[in-house]
């Protein structure tokens, strides 16, 4: 108990995973005993069971697999969108970080939209893009390179100004002290923006998808609340779940193997 409140302790991986799997079997079990109680009516909390029930029957139906089309459609939009803001968000956070009047220049267009509603802009692109998948790609993007693009500069401005300093001691150029010194020490950062980026996305994606697509896991969700399936709607909200929490392990993975010196929480 010395070490309950600890910020800087540290847990060994089985007892980290044995924490995070009872809270939640924990709130599993609330949840059961919830539904099963009837305190609560189904149309408003459907039992676990008949979710797991709709996830089998979106899975797999005659012949049919409703919740892979939906997937597929769903990650589709948001690779698309995804590499767009990698190629466009990057470049321009960097870009912000290593020259003060640009980002002196940009920061007032920027920083404002990390406060705002970004779904207050759909209307516009509505307007703009029509309902199509341009439109979809387009809120995705915008929605996720606001928080790329001042979290790429911050993550440049805070490296040492030693590293470009000793660079310039050494010969270089401004923009190779930038490019060979200060991008480097700033990739792990970075990298964390990413990640930021694209789980940001998908708390989007249900919104993207509301308007006119045909297929994906918004407009899965979309229509079982017409027709008050709501346990469909559960499992198709815990579906984005797990792929959020996925897409963020697997780049939390890909970071570490990127920057293996980089100290992991």
């Amino acid at each position: 108990m010395i070490e309950f409140w600890n910020p800087y302790a540290l847990l060994d991986g089985r007892r980290r995973r044995l924490l995070g799997v009872g809270s939640v079997l924990a709130l599993l079990l609330v949840w059961s005993l919830v539904a099963a109680s009837g305190l609560v009516s189904p149309t408003k909390l459907p039992a676990p069971w008949d979710v797991v029930a709709a996830l089998a029957y979106l899975s797999w139906h005659e012949g049919d697999s409703m919740l892979l089309t939906a997937t597929l459609w769903s990650v589709g939009r948001l690779l698309v969108a995804g590499v767009l803001v990698i190629a466009i968000g990057i470049p321009i956070g960097i870009v912000m970080g290593a020259a003060p009047r640009v980002n002196a220049a940009l920061s007032p267009l920027v920083d404002p939209f990390r406060s705002a509603p970004v779904v207050a802009l759909l209307p516009i692109l509505v307007m703009w893009l029509g309902i199509g998948e341009t439109m979809k790609i387009a809120f995705l993007f915008i929605g996720a390179v606001v928080y790329l693009i001042p979290m790429v500069r911050d993550a440049i401005q805070a490296v040492p100004q030693s590293y470009w300093i000793g660079a310039r001691d050494l010969g270089a150029t401004p923009w190779e002290c930038i490019y060979r010194a200060v991008i480097p020490m700033a990739m792990p950062r970075i990298a964390d923006a990413v990640i930021v980026a694209f789980s940001v996305m998908w708390t989007y994606i249900t919104v993207a998808e509301y308007v006119n697509a045909r297929q994906g896991l918004g407009q899965l969700i979309q229509n079982a609340r017409r027709f008050s399936a709501w346990d469909q709607v559960f499992a198709g909200i815990i579906v984005i779940i797990a792929l959020a929490l996925v897409t963020y392990q697997f780049m939390v993975w890909l970071k570490r193997r990127l920057y293996p010196w980089e100290t992991q929480q």
